[in-house]
């Protein structure tokens, strides 16, 4: 089979190759083709590639073989899946995200609120012509979106390419994993209960045996206080939700505790991985041969770092080993990969089109829920229906999400504001007008909603 990743002089590309490289399947992934429009940063991950898999004991069969182009119709012909994780306007523009947000008083996350809003708007149109491009060159193939904001984008990308692009996370698979593992259960013979958008959802129930065991986790002070998400929202929250929060969720429920602290460090998250990511390309630039080595070491540093303020706020310490350990959106994305070309029934969750499955959106959103894969695709299952907190938030986030998509797909500013004014996180029309005459100002991405 051949994969085609977008943006594969990205950073995180070799986490996915090292699932490529583990796969010991029949009619495993043999050609990977790298597509990106930076050809030093292609050639660094090349690099780091070709030593991943020279490093590997005893491979199970040969490494897939990796090519690597600027041409995005040559990276797309021929492909079987496409993977796309692109970021339009790199790290550079994702601390213009962050600074103009903070400098107008709300938070500037790089997929929450103001700074999610602007990465999309600037995202979009990207992602759109891909789309258009992925169903002139390769109509057969599979996309999987991972590109942020991945529900946003892939409900933009569905009008082209319609249920055979679907979006990933690695965070609600991770949050179940975790809490199947403070009850001691097997996360992998587990039923996740987990519904919302992108980045906004909640696990209700964890069933193993034909029970719901999330009522005995909740009761636990002990197994909550062993994972991530019970250290960052705390027993007592947890308790009166009757659920657990995807770990971003931390931003809504501790906003302003959690804007303090981002204002309070010298630097932003993306100034941080700006700095840190430019100084691993160059150096790899000057020593091709230490590629893998290097890029071990940023990664460790990259993923120790994660969401440090969050957990500043709550005193949740710093992270644990186990939830830095590989197996995230990889392995959900090799997964899905496997159920589809060989019809190996499997139970993901995923950013798929509703489908009624919940009441308060209409069939053609794009959720986060799970789904049984095949050869077909994704088809979500029936979930318990959101409360009436999580359906307020869910349908506010959803109106910014789809405001979002038209002013980006019309280049309408004033439908742009809307999208600012609307997130509960900005909540006035006033800083929306602010954020959006900032952001053009200061992002070329964005000239196109310039008056």
């Amino acid at each position: 089979m051949k994969l085609t990743i977008l943006g594969g002089g990205g950073f995180r590309v070799p986490l996915v190759y090292h699932a490529l490289l583990g796969d010991r399947g029949a009619g495993r992934v043999t050609s990977v083709v790298l597509y990106d429009t930076d050809q030093s940063r292609l050639s660094a991950i090349a690099a780091v590639l070709r030593q991943q898999a020279a490093g590997v004991d005893s491979p199970p069969s040969d490494p897939p073989v990796v090519t690597a182009t600027t041409d995005l119709d040559e990276a797309l012909r021929g492909a079987d899946f496409v993977f796309s994780a692109i970021r339009v306007g790199g790290l550079e523009g994702r601390t213009v995200d962050e600074r103009v947000a903070l400098g107008l008083g709300v938070l500037g996350q790089e997929t929450v609120g103001a700074g999610g809003i602007a990465y999309g708007l600037r995202t979009l149109p990207v992602a759109v012509q891909i789309a258009q491009r992925i169903a002139a060159v390769a109509p057969d193939a599979w996309t999987i979106n991972f590109t942020n904001p991945a529900g946003m984008v892939t409900e933009a990308m569905i009008p082209y390419l319609g249920d055979r692009v679907i979006g990933i996370c690695d965070s609600p698979s991770g949050l179940g994993r975790r809490a199947a593992l403070a009850l001691g259960v097997d996360p992998s013979t587990a039923f996740y209960d987990y519904a919302g958008l992108n980045h906004l959802g909640w696990l209700r129930g964890l069933r193993s045996g034909g029970v719901d065991r999330l009522p005995d986790l909740l009761q636990s002070a002990e197994a909550l206080a062993s994972f991530e998400e019970g250290r960052l929202f705390g027993v007592d929250w947890l308790r009166s939700l009757g659920s657990i929060p995807n770990e971003y969720l931390h931003y809504y429920y501790f906003a302003r505790e959690t804007l303090a602290a981002v204002q309070g460090v010298r630097q932003t998250r993306g100034t941080f991985l700006l700095g840190q990511q430019s100084a691993f390309y160059a150096e790899t630039g000057q020593h091709p041969e230490q590629a893998f080595e290097l890029w071990q070491k940023t990664r460790a540093e990259r993923e120790s770092t994660y969401m440090v303020e969050s957990r500043e706020v709550a005193d949740a310490g710093e992270r644990d080993e186990r939830d830095m350990a590989a197996g995230g959106y990889e392995q959900v994305a090799l997964s899905l990969m496997r159920a589809i070309a060989h019809n190996e029934r499997a139970s993901l969750i995923l950013n798929v089109r509703n489908r009624g499955v919940l009441r308060h959106l209409d069939d053609d959103a794009v959720v986060e829920i799970p789904c049984t894969v095949d050869a077909n695709g994704a088809l979500p299952v029936t979930v318990s229906q959101l409360t009436d907190h999580q359906a307020g938030l869910v349908s506010a986030v959803k109106a910014v999400e789809r405001a979002t998509i038209e002013a980006a797909t019309t280049a309408s500013r004033a439908t742009a504001v809307k999208a600012f004014a609307y997130h509960p996180l900005v909540d006035s029309v006033t800083v929306g007008r602010s954020l959006l005459d900032t952001y053009v100002e200061q992002l070329p991405n964005l000239a196109y909603l310039r008056s």
